[in-house]
């Protein structure tokens, strides 16, 4: 969690947007994350399955959310990241922080980093190291 802005001393929590984007129908791994960061105190929105790019910008815009994580197994990461953040970039949102989970070759990386991912977690990844990533990429982001 973060304070409020202009140090109201008020805290607000971390909302965070979980996306499945695409054909890809394993959510296992997206429930097990988006029930580790509610258990962080973070309020957590779960997409459901088979979303649009545009579904999910949509609703994260909705949402007022301050993280999007993708999950994606499909291998179409290098295809619906970019374009998600390019719907966001489009309708005026810079400040969310996006993170991604999945089956990401490591080659991938640097282009999804380039794209504006912040951080970019592989199967076996600890939940305590992508909320604590979360959460210093959220509060680096804010000014208090």
């Amino acid at each position: 969690m973060f304070l409020g802005e202009e140090g109201d001393g008020v805290e607000k929590k971390i909302r965070v947007l979980v996306a499945k984007l695409g054909l890809d129908g394993h959510d296992r791994g997206a429930k097990v994350v988006a029930k580790a960061y509610r258990d962080a105190g973070m309020e957590v929105i779960y997409t459901g399955l088979n979303k649009t790019p545009e579904q999910v910008a949509e609703a994260a815009i909705q949402e007022d959310v301050d993280v999007i994580g993708v999950s994606i197994l499909s291998g179409a990461h290098n295809t619906l990241v970019p374009k998600l953040i390019n719907l966001m970039k489009d309708r005026g949102i810079t400040d969310v922080v996006y993170v991604v989970g999945g089956i990401i070759p490591n080659e991938d990386v640097p282009r999804l980093q380039a794209a504006g991912v912040a951080g970019v977690f592989g199967p076996g990844t600890k939940t305590n190291a992508i909320i604590s990533f979360t959460q210093k990429a959220v509060e680096g982001r804010k000014t208090v």
